[in-house]
């Protein structure tokens, strides 16, 4: 039997990364806000590697720092090295990754929910979820404690039925040893919510006394920091520790084929769909047979503790298989393993039934964020965690829920992605699975979600400011190097010749120096007599848009294209069966979806170009 408790505005149930970011952004927009979890020790817990960032998730990390959100600070509180990745590519791909002290970064963010105003942190399991004529009204927790609600985010992670395996021993269990949440999932069922079982791993931890870090390569960070938050200062910023890199080889690799049958995904004792892009090492073993070698990392856990990470050693096989494989790599022949290897098995909803908002079609109300809607990683989890509790506040306030384009974030990207197309393993952010990758660079991330953020009301006045001069700063810069001249002298040439590109023999503009690709702007400050001093930013953005204008400017005529389609309303809800000339896929996707707009439906998988001309007659006959 339940016994009234209290009544808030938006309850969020769990604290991981998705749910600490949902609860703030509530919080933060005036909504009473209370924050369920089965344990305050797993607040913003890294139950995999603790880093923040990576290709293509800097982005989305730099995205939430934009929009107001919490992550991007936290990692630059307690990052113990800090990279550039993809540093020798394109800016496009440019992504900041940071080692981070695990526990260092739960503690900093289980204060900042502790302090936060209107938000209260509870630890308890949440069972069931109530609804009244497709709107939820109420929450129970495992103690019968009731607690009224106008809106509430699942963000239960890898919790939520989790099933713990290592070879051939299962039990139920969170990650990290933790209680699982067995309950939630039917009172779910009965909203009508579709549940999924999904499965994801991590490697084994060992001890630093155990590892030979002489043979292995050290593995540096950047002399020069970039933070994540658009706020940090950087000049203050240093990395305090290595990392390392090792390799596996044939002897490994035979240790792991001789006990394939032993490894729970291979003997059928798991059944879920694991992410694609993150293998066990028996599956990298079996799948790529070919490649005499895998690339592991090193990495330490933080600076109070010997335990060190295997990043790309992710298993499930037994106990004794584990050690044997270890042994066998250079470097760590007698390493002692502090925690095993394990694959989790999880339950999660179908994205499918999410609306852009995060909120679920069937229940007004209730909203999914993270590892719950199918996503893998703890910066896919933040950024739908955000959009979650921005969206679940505003819905409690009134106001129309927001969205974020495909053409403006990658955090838009991840959630029309999930939405329209779904998923059927975890899914995880790359900058492939963006169109518009030249203008969704990380460097740009306020330029393009700040205003919205200030909107939003997650912006304070004093940053917004700040941004504004900032690109006013830019734009003057810009015009600046359009409008000067250089003349040719002796040593500006024989600084284009040393670059690998022609002398001038008449003045040329700053801008088109800087077009080619040897030159920088940095390059021509000693023959710029009128330049200013301007911070790194400034001069970044200067540099980038300068050398990119032309291919920045298709993109952005791509960008208008879709939004023109993306204008074009279609009814909701709709029976497409109502359409000729529709293909028989067509119509079954897009009455399953029921896409907002012509935008959305020429997205779907089975919805063909011609099936898009057909909606576009249609709307144009029945306005």
């Amino acid at each position: 039997m339940s016994h009234y408790i209290d009544s808030y505005d938006v309850a969020v149930i769990g604290a991981g990364h998705a749910g600490v970011e949902a609860a703030l952004a509530s919080a933060r927009l005036g909504a009473k806000t209370v924050l369920f979890t089965i344990t305050l020790d797993g607040i913003a817990n890294m139950p995999c590697n603790p880093s923040i960032g990576g290709t293509a998730k800097g982005h989305l990390v730099r995205e939430i720092d934009a929009l107001g959100g919490e992550m991007g600070k936290a990692a630059d509180a307690c990052y113990i090295q800090s990279r550039m990745l993809n540093r020798g590519k394109g800016p496009a791909v440019h992504s900041l990754r940071v080692q981070a002290d695990r526990v260092k970064y739960h503690n900093h963010m289980k204060k900042i929910c502790e302090q936060q105003e209107n938000l209260d942190v509870k630890q308890a399991e949440v069972t069931e979820i109530h609804a009244e004529d497709g709107h939820i009204t109420s929450i129970v927790t495992r103690l019968g404690g009731e607690y009224k609600v106008k809106a509430a985010i699942v963000a239960t992670g890898t919790y939520l039925k989790g099933v713990i395996h290592v070879g051939d021993v299962s039990y139920e269990s969170g990650p990290d040893a933790t209680l699982p949440a067995n309950f939630l999932s039917e009172s779910l069922r009965a909203l009508g919510i579709e549940i999924r079982r999904f499965k994801t791993g991590t490697p084994s931890r060992v001890h630093k006394r155990s590892i030979n870090f002489d043979v292995l390569e050290e593995q540096c960070g950047d002399d020069d920091i970039q933070p994540f938050s658009f706020e940090t200062d950087r000049s203050c910023m240093h990395n305090i520790v290595s990392c390392y890199i090792a390799y596996t080889n044939e002897e490994t690799h035979k240790v792991i084929r001789d006990n394939i049958n032993r490894s729970p995904i291979y003997s059928g004792r798991i059944n879920a769909i694991g992410p694609r892009y993150c293998p066990s090492i028996e599956d990298k073993i079996m799948r790529f047979s070919e490649r005499p070698r895998h690339q592991l990392f090193i990495e330490p856990m933080g600076l109070d503790t010997d335990e060190y990470y295997l990043q790309g050693m992710s298993s499930s096989l037994p106990e004794d298989v584990q050690i044997a494989f270890l042994h066998t790599i250079k470097g760590l022949e007698n390493v002692e393993i502090m925690r095993n290897a394990y694959a989790i098995e999880y339950d999660c909803c179908n994205p499918l039934d999410l609306k852009h908002t995060l909120e679920f079609k069937a229940v007004k109300g209730l909203f999914g964020a993270g590892q719950f809607n199918g996503t893998s990683g703890y910066e896919e989890a933040a950024a739908q965690g955000l959009i979650a509790g921005i969206n679940a506040a505003r819905s409690t306030q009134g106001k129309e829920g927001i969205t974020l384009s495909r053409s403006s974030s990658y955090i838009g990207t991840l959630i029309d992605d999930l939405v329209i197309k779904g998923c059927s393993d975890p899914y995880r952010m790359m900058t492939s699975r963006s169109e518009y990758r030249l203008i969704l660079r990380q460097d740009n991330a306020d330029e393009r979600l700040t205003p919205i953020g200030y909107e939003i009301g997650l912006i304070s006045d004093e940053r917004y400011n700040a941004f504004l001069e900032k690109e006013a700063e830019i734009e003057a810069e810009i015009k600046r190097m359009k409008k000067t001249t250089v003349s040719p002298s002796a040593e500006l040439n024989e600084m284009l010749e040393s670059k690998g590109t022609a002398p001038i023999a008449t003045g040329v503009k700053f801008a088109d120096l800087i077009r080619r690709p040897q030159i920088s702007y940095d390059d021509l400050a000693p023959f710029d007599t009128d330049r200013t001093e301007h911070s790194y930013e400034v001069k970044e953005q200067v540099n980038l848009k300068i050398e990119y204008d032309g291919y920045i400017s298709r993109q952005l005529l791509e960008v208008e294209h879709v939004r023109k389609l993306e204008e074009k309303k279609l009814p909701q809800p709709f029976d497409y069966k109502n359409i000729t000339g529709l293909s028989l896929e067509a119509m079954e996707k897009l009455n399953r979806i029921q896409p907002a707009n012509i935008g959305q439906a020429s997205r779907i998988s089975g919805v063909s170009p011609a099936d898009v001309s057909v909606l576009i007659i249609w709307l144009s006959q029945n306005k």
